[in-house]
């Protein structure tokens, strides 16, 4: 089975200008990977409709699936809606399912011109639930366009992950040593070539002089090739005369 992929595009001027904090990337990141698909990108745009349709057409053809966060609010900045319309040259309207959603949440009084504003979508457009709020996000072909605001996204994200293919399911393994990486690098790139499909990343940690060092986590399909390339790692730190601590050992450090 070929590999599910998955690329998002974190739209907003906010997360740019250091404003705003994203916490939506760790959260789709994790529910993509017991979804067994792989997210190979992460791109943050500003609110500029240009820029928006570039990076979807861009992206969209590379992978299997693209998630799209914030701009699909009711303020004349939310343009991501009519951004994702121009990417597929498809007519900008009021949707009528959405418009009949919003008008019965808020009413006929307080349903503004704002608010109906979040009712236009691209044509042909799939409705995704939103359980806080009601405004829904939408699907066109591969791509899901959310909302930007991390509780909204949540909900939305569980209502449509339903649909989603799933992958062959992503394991994961660690090790743990008081080693400096660049002491081991050389023979983790030779473990790493010799298992070219798992993933094997290194990443340093450092809170005192005493508790510093590197974890090793090893990602892919198979369990036994995962296993086999922790075992060589555990070796390689052994050689070098560490002692390899498991997650239960290791004292995480504060700061990395």
């Amino acid at each position: 089975m070929p590999q599910l992929t998955a690329s998002i595009i974190i739209i907003g001027n906010e997360i740019l200008s250091g404003r705003t904090q994203d916490v939506n990337i760790q959260f789709i990141a994790q529910r993509l990977v017991n979804l067994g698909i792989r997210l190979e990108s992460v791109t943050i745009i500003p609110d500029v409709h240009e820029i928006i349709i570039g990076t979807i057409n861009n992206l969209r053809k590379k992978h299997t699936y693209i998630f799209t966060t914030g701009g699909i609010g009711p303020t004349h900045d939310d343009i991501t809606s009519k951004a994702v319309a121009a990417a597929f040259n498809l007519p900008f309207e009021p949707h009528s399912e959405a418009y009949k959603i919003l008008l019965n949440f808020y009413g006929k009084k307080a349903f503004t011109p704002a608010r109906q504003k979040m009712t236009f979508m691209p044509r042909g457009a799939i409705l995704i639930d939103n359980t806080v709020t009601s405004a829904p996000a939408f699907q066109v072909e591969n791509v899901y366009v959310l909302a930007g605001f991390p509780k909204i996204m949540r909900e939305m994200f569980k209502n449509l992950e339903i649909t989603l293919k799933i992958g062959d399911p992503i394991f994961s393994n660690s090790t743990h040593c008081h080693i400096a990486e660049s002491i081991i690098a050389q023979g983790l790139e030779v473990i790493q070539q010799q298992h070219p499909c798992l993933d094997i990343g290194s990443y340093p940690f450092y809170e005192s002089d005493t508790n510093n060092g590197t974890s090793l986590v090893v990602k892919g399909t198979k369990k036994s090739s995962i296993d086999t390339a922790i075992i060589k790692i555990e070796q390689l730190i052994i050689d070098y005369g560490g002692t390899p601590l498991t997650d239960n050992e290791f004292q995480r450090p504060q700061k990395t």
